[in-house]
C-alpha cells in the first residue's frame, strides 16, 4: 500500500468515525463538533484527491458558515429540555433504527447498482478542460459580485449578534430567571 492510499484510507476512517459520532452522541454540542470534524475530514479527502478548489469551498462553506449557523441555533434552545424530549420512548427508538436501516439499504443498493458503471475519462477528454477554471471563477466572483460577499458577511454578523441577544434576553432560553 502506498503512502497516498494509506493517508486516504486513514482520513476516510476518521471521517466515517466522526460522522457516526454525529448520530450517536446525545449532547447536541458534541454532535455539532463532530459534524465540524466530518466536514474537515471530507475537505482533507478532497485534498488527497487533488481537488484543491473543492476542498477549500468545502472547508469555507460547510465547516465555516453552516456550522456557525448550527451553533447559533443551538444557542437558542434549552439543551436540557431538548435532550429529554428527543431521548424518550421505545417507539421513537424503533423509528430511529428503522430509518437508519432504510438509509443503509438505499446506500447499499445504490452502490451495488453503480459498481460496474464507473467510466473513467480519457486523457483526451481531460485535456479539453480549461486549466484555469477556478482562477477565472475567482476573478468573476471577487470583481463583479464582491458586494454580495460583503453583504452576506454583514448579514451573518447581524444574525450572530441577534442570536446572542435573544438567547440572553429576559425570558430567553438561557436567561437566569
Amino acid at each position: 500500500m502506498t503512502a497516498d492510499a494509506f493517508i486516504f484510507w486513514f482520513l476516510s476512517l476518521i471521517t466515517l468515525g466522526s460522522a457516526l459520532s454525529v448520530m450517536l452522541l446525545a449532547n447536541p454540542v458534541y454532535s455539532a463538533l463532530s459534524l465540524v470534524m466530518t466536514m474537515v475530514g471530507i475537505s482533507a479527502l478532497f485534498v488527497t484527491l487533488g481537488a484543491y478548489f473543492i476542498a477549500g469551498v468545502q472547508l469555507i462553506v460547510y465547516a465555516g458558515a453552516v456550522m456557525v449557523l448550527f451553533v447559533m441555533v443551538l444557542m437558542l434552545f434549552d439543551l436540557r429540555a431538548e435532550l429529554q424530549a428527543f431521548s424518550r420512548g421505545q417507539i421513537s427508538g424503533a423509528l430511529k433504527l428503522a430509518t437508519v436501516g432504510a438509509l443503509a439499504g438505499l446506500i447499499g443498493g445504490a452502490l451495488l447498482l453503480s459498481a460496474g458503471n464507473v467510466a473513467e475519462p480519457s486523457m483526451a477528454e481531460a485535456a479539453k478542460l480549461p486549466p484555469d477554471a477556478s482562477k477565472a471563477l475567482g476573478i468573476v466572483l471577487f470583481t463583479r459580485h464582491i458586494f454580495g460577499f460583503e453583504a452576506l458577511g454583514v448579514l451573518l454578523l447581524v444574525i450572530a449578534i441577534g442570536t446572542v441577544a435573544l438567547a440572553r434576553a429576559k425570558g430567553g432560553t438561557h436567561a437566569k430567571h
